[in-house]
C-alpha cells in the first residue's frame, strides 16, 4: 500500500471531485453513482473513433475508476484564449456531440443539473471549463476530461455552458485577467461559426444563458446544503458570481445579440 501511494500524484484543477490522482499513464478517480453511465459513454466514444476523451481501463483495488492519462496542458494561458483555440474548442465540442449520436439518451444514472427545456439531443459534457480541456503545447485543443456532470441535454445547452467559461459570459470583475478585456460578442460569434450553430439557436442562445444562470444558482445553493465540495464552491462566492453574470448579461444583451444574428 505504501509503495503504491508513493507513486500517486494528486491532480489539481477540478472543483467538485476530490481525490483524483495520476498513477503512471493512468488516472484514478473516486467512483460515484454516475460512474457506470460515464464509462458506458466513454466506451461508446472509443467505439465510434472519437479521439478527444480518455479511455476506460476498469476499476482498481480501492474501488476507483481507472482512465488513461491524456498528456497536455489545461487551464487559461495566452495560447488557450486565442481565437484559434476558441474555434478549436467549438470544433471539438461539435465532434463530441456528433459522436454521442446513437448513444441511448434514456439510460439512467447521470448526474443531475440544470437543462434546456427541450427534449435531449445528445449527451452533453456540461462542464467544459478551462481545467477540463487538454491542449497540445502548440495551443490546439485535443481532448476533454472529467465527464462527471455529463448527461442527456441539447446541443445548445452544452454550448451555452461552454461559452459561460470561454467567451466568457461573466462580469469583468470575475473574469480571469487573460479574458477580462476580450470582445465577448465577437467570441460568441466566432464559437458559433466554428461549431455551426443554426440561426434559430443563435437567437435563443442568450435567453438560454439567462435561464441557465437562474437554474444554476438554485441548484448550487441546494447542493451546498449537503456540504462537501459544493459547499466550498458556494462559500467561495459562486452564488454572487452567478448573480453578477446575470446582471452583466442584462446590460449587454443587445450588443451581444447583434453579434450573434
Amino acid at each position: 500500500m505504501v509503495a503504491t501511494l508513493l507513486h500517486e500524484i494528486p491532480l489539481q484543477g477540478g472543483d467538485v471531485t476530490d481525490g483524483v490522482v495520476r498513477v503512471g499513464d493512468t488516472v484514478r478517480r473516486p467512483a460515484s453513482t454516475s460512474t457506470p453511465a460515464v464509462h458506458a459513454l466513454l466506451r461508446h466514444l472509443e467505439a465510434v473513433g472519437f479521439e478527444g476523451a480518455p479511455r476506460v481501463l476498469g476499476m482498481d483495488g480501492l474501488g476507483r475508476e481507472i482512465l488513461t492519462f491524456v498528456p497536455g496542458i489545461s487551464g487559461l494561458r495566452v495560447e488557450s484564449v486565442a481565437d484559434g483555440a476558441l474555434a478549436g474548442i467549438a470544433a471539438l465540442l461539435r465532434e463530441y456531440h456528433d459522436a454521442t449520436v446513437g448513444f441511448p439518451l434514456t439510460s439512467g444514472g447521470w448526474g443531475g443539473g440544470s437543462n434546456d427545456d427541450r427534449a435531449p439531443e445528445v449527451i452533453g459534457h456540461c462542464d467544459l471549463t478551462p481545467e477540463n480541456v487538454i491542449f497540445s503545447r502548440g495551443g490546439r485543443p485535443r481532448a476533454m476530461i472529467d465527464f462527471d456532470l455529463a448527461r442527456p441535454t441539447t446541443r445548445l445547452f452544452d454550448i451555452v455552458t461552454t461559452l459561460r467559461h470561454w467567451a466568457p459570459i461573466a462580469d469583468p470583475v470575475d473574469r480571469h485577467p487573460l479574458l477580462r478585456n476580450l470582445d465577448v460578442g465577437a467570441r460568441l460569434r466566432l464559437f458559433c461559426d466554428a461549431y455551426g450553430v443554426s440561426p434559430r439557436d443563435r437567437r435563443r442562445l442568450l435567453e438560454l444563458a439567462r435561464a441557465r444562470f437562474h437554474r444554476s444558482y438554485t441548484i448550487m445553493r441546494t447542493r451546498a446544503t449537503a456540504g462537501g465540495a459544493w459547499a466550498r464552491i458556494w462559500a467561495d462566492g459562486a452564488g454572487e458570481r452567478i448573480r453578477r453574470a446575470t446582471a452583466w448579461l442584462d446590460v449587454h444583451e443587445d450588443e451581444l445579440y447583434a453579434h450573434l444574428v
